[in-house]
């Protein structure tokens, strides 16, 4: 190779110089980089040419040697050959890839010089050898313009020296011809890229509004992509080709649509998302039905986001429900629900906008039906075959039933809000009356029932049927039947709801009104949060005061609770918010498992657990701290309180009425079917195991004794006593604790919540664990005890190992 590029024939000089550009390694680079670079300067232009081919390939392979290459690449920028300039333009460009000291050494030497060889080809006259429809040497002017992109960026200067250049080609160019648009394309990409100037900024955003009228869809998409950048840096420009844009998004087209969706959805800003959304909604009533979820998702997002108002808001979003159907996710139309809850001046408004909603829908179905049978009777009688029919008819048909979300929404106002909708309270200035009877409001969740066949949609009727049923005296029997149809569901959770309404409805007149409250306003902040997978530490009543348990003990933050269970072992389980799901504080549906409670059973039900299952909002509230079903603590006063929605929406207490219901005794609305409660007690001859000094600081003392039935080997019942080791009576004693994973823990309530002195005494509280993974695991049990010493709040923590190996 070496005797080839030395040879004194220039065709076996040039076949060496190919060979080399194409299988040249690290080390032949290394060897016969100064061959190549004395062949740079060739007397030959075909050779310099081949050479500076060559030399991309060993600068890439070896960038150490990319300095050896400067100064010769620089002196191709001189050349009049175009074949040699093009080459040698390539060659600094990759050197300025490869080498920051190239980049600066080009960028003071040659900028100039460059710029003067572009004027000089976008004014030369025609060369038969290099044109190409019409445009001299387009594939020259691209490679010139993409190596000032790379000396402009980061540097004002150079970027000052070519503005006068780029704005001649960016308007002398043709732009009728494919050459030409390549052209304009590279020169707008880097008008983009090198430093600041409005102007031109502002001529290469109406090159690509140009490039959007073109009929080439590939003219148009490179265009979109060009103006995605565009639109970081001069979103102003690009707002003036939003007419354009927006009929880009109705293109044929699949990929100009979501490219130019994508750029629409970046342009929506406060000053224009009126028109914008309204020009969108207009479309996703047409679009084809693979689109719709793209689009869809970004309205919903667009309106969220810029939303003036809360009417305006409400409104935007029924269309949408109407227009897309099911494509609306879940997680919007919960969002809807929250902003309903908390414009309490159009709860009347909203409840009449989404009867109407549902009516109009109900009208498409009942036309598609008719139109149906009758060709359908029109076919037989022709002997055409149904299935065109069916194709034509039947899929239309089938497509109104699929507005669930409208549903859904429309079914809860009407629960929530029935009342306003039959006596037209709430009207705004400007809104027309509607005349609707109970009867009528009924029929809207007995056909959402009937129709739809998701199981959300059916429990959402049922329990708006029972909200109705107290609001509606005149309809309660009617309402009545319709629940004790599904009575016999094969569905069990329609059974269960079913079986616990009817019992309502029919024995337990008393407490149904204070069950069937209207909804509190929802916490929106805590709502979006959690939408965001950040969930606020604290969660505030909405009045703002913290929210405590009922023996005065302040709630631990969920920080503190991180630090309890420790996070860094995996077999930890992190605390939940004690809100749970929205869905679940809303709807009920796919609730979570109960939480433990002291002097509750975790396998059976207490009155309160059935009450709530009875409301179907979810689990029951945390108490005293605690989190989950592993995160236990005692509250003496548990048969006294109630949070009917948990800490999520943070509400009012109930009602005086149905409190003191709750806490007198058990309501047994399963005819019959009670709940037991507490830890049961051991039996004597039960095996006892060594007890053990749980915990031991200078102020106080832990120790635990264990007691196993034979015939239960997993259970083990923990007796923990406490004893004070200083001078100091403790007040507002409070024990909790926090196992693994594979762990379940019960506490009953402490015997006391104050601690004598100087061991006078002790506090005793029974533990129930049971090890899932018995002979396998061992137990392990975190702890935290805090209480308080002359008004000073004292916590203290620990981590248990010491247990018995048998447990």
């Amino acid at each position: 190779m070496h005797r080839d590029l030395n040879h004194t024939n220039q065709y076996i000089a040039g076949l060496a110089l190919c060979a080399l550009g194409n299988i040249c390694s690290a080390e032949m680079a290394r060897d016969l980089a100064p061959e190549v670079e004395r062949l740079l300067q060739f007397r030959d232009p075909n050779i310099r040419k081949k050479a500076a081919l060559c030399s991309i390939r060993i600068i890439k392979k070896v960038p150490d040697l990319a300095e050896n290459f400067v100064n010769p690449a620089a002196a191709l920028l001189k050349e009049k050959h175009h074949g040699v300039l093009l080459t040698g333009v390539q060659l600094c460009t990759d050197l300025c890839k490869v080498s920051k000291e190239a980049l600066e050494h080009l960028r003071k030497k040659c900028t100039d010089g460059l710029v003067r060889v572009l004027k000089d080809v976008v004014n030369s006259s025609y060369a038969p050898e290099y044109d190409v429809s019409g445009i001299a040497d387009p594939f020259l002017h691209i490679r010139l313009l993409k190596l000032l992109c790379v000396l402009g960026q980061g540097d004002a200067d150079s970027s000052d020296t070519m503005n006068d250049i780029l704005a001649q080609v960016a308007t002398k160019t043709e732009s009728k011809k494919n050459a030409g648009n390549a052209i304009l394309y590279e020169c707008v990409a880097t008008i983009m890229s090198i430093e600041d100037n409005g102007g031109l900024r502002v001529l290469a955003v109406n090159i690509l509004g140009k490039f959007l009228s073109s009929r080439d869809n590939n003219i148009r998409y490179v265009a979109l992509n060009m103006l995605m950048k565009a639109i970081a840096l001069d979103s102003q420009a690009v707002q003036r080709h939003r007419t354009t844009l927006l009929e880009c998004v109705k293109d044929s087209d699949a990929s100009i649509r979501k490219r130019a969706l994508d750029l629409v959805y970046l342009l929506v800003n406060e000053s224009n998302v009126k028109s914008l959304t309204k020009e969108l909604i207009d479309y996703l009533e047409v679009c084809d039905s693979e689109f719709k979820g793209d689009l869809t998702a970004k309205i919903c997002s667009v309106v969220e986001k810029f939303s003036p108002e809360k009417i305006w808001y409400i409104d935007q979003m029924l269309k949408i429900l109407s227009a897309a159907g099911n494509h609306v996710k879940e997680g919007v139309w919960h969002a809807l629900i929250v902003v309903i809850t908390n414009a309490s001046n159009l709860h009347g408004y909203t409840v009449r906008s989404l009867y109407r909603a549902v009516q109009t829908a109900g009208e498409q179905v009942t036309y598609s039906r008719t139109s149906y049978l009758a060709i359908k009777a029109w076919s037989r009688m022709n002997a055409v075959y149904d299935l065109v029919y069916f194709c034509a008819y039947v899929y239309p048909l089938s497509t109104c039933f699929r507005k669930e979300t409208l549903v859904r929404v429309a079914v809860w106002c009407i629960g929530e809000y029935g009342e306003m909708l039959v006596n037209n309270a709430g009207m705004l200035a400007g809104e027309n009356p509607i005349t609707v009877t109970e009867s009528e409001a009924v029929d809207v969740v007995e056909t959402a029932i009937r129709c739809h066949s998701d199981l959300p949609t059916r429990s959402m009727c049922l329990i708006a049927l029972l909200k109705l049923s107290s609001h509606f005296s005149s309809c309660s029997q009617r309402i009545n039947n319709i629940i004790l149809h599904y009575k016999r569901s094969l569905v069990l959770e329609l059974q269960q709801r079913a079986i616990e309404f009817n019992s309502i409805i029919e024995k337990h007149h008393n407490i149904r009104s204070a069950l069937v409250e209207r909804m509190p306003a929802l916490d929106e902040a805590t709502y979006s949060s959690r939408r965001a997978g950040s969930v606020p530490a604290a969660v505030s009543t909405s009045e703002g005061a913290p929210l405590n348990p009922p023996n005065g003990v302040s709630k631990h933050t969920s920080s503190a609770l991180v630090d309890l269970l420790d996070l860094t072992s995996d077999d930890i389980t992190a605390p939940s918010s004690s809100g749970g799901d929205f869905l679940q504080d809303l709807l009920g549906v796919d609730q979570s498992p109960a939480l433990s409670h002291p002097g509750t059973n975790q396998t059976q039900k207490s009155s309160n657990d059935v009450l709530l299952d009875l409301l179907s909002i979810g689990t029951p509230p945390a108490q005293s701290g605690s989190s989950t079903n592993n995160m236990s603590s005692p509250n003496q006063d548990n048969k006294n309180s109630l949070d009917m929605l948990d800490t999520l929406t943070s509400p009012p207490a109930l009602s005086a009425q149905a409190s003191s219901l709750v806490g007198s005794s058990m309501i047994d609305l399963l005819d019959g079917f009670g709940a037991s409660s507490s830890v049961p007690v051991a039996e004597k001859n039960g095996l006892t195991l060594p007890s053990i000094v749980a915990f031991e600081s200078s102020s106080l003392r832990v120790t635990f004794n264990f007691l196993k039935q034979p015939e239960n080997p997993e259970t083990a019942l923990i007796e923990a006593q406490f004893f004070n080791k200083s001078p100091n009576i403790y007040s507002d004693f409070t024990f909790q604790a926090a196992v693994p994973k594979f762990l379940q823990l019960h506490l009953d309530p402490a015997s006391s919540d104050t601690l004598s002195a100087s061991g006078n005494g002790s506090i005793t509280q029974k533990l129930r664990v049971k090890n899932s993974q018995h002979g396998k695991k061992s137990l392990v049990m975190r702890i935290r005890i805090s209480y308080k010493m002359n008004d000073k709040d004292i916590l203290e923590e620990g981590q248990i190992k010491n247990f018995p190996p048998d447990l």
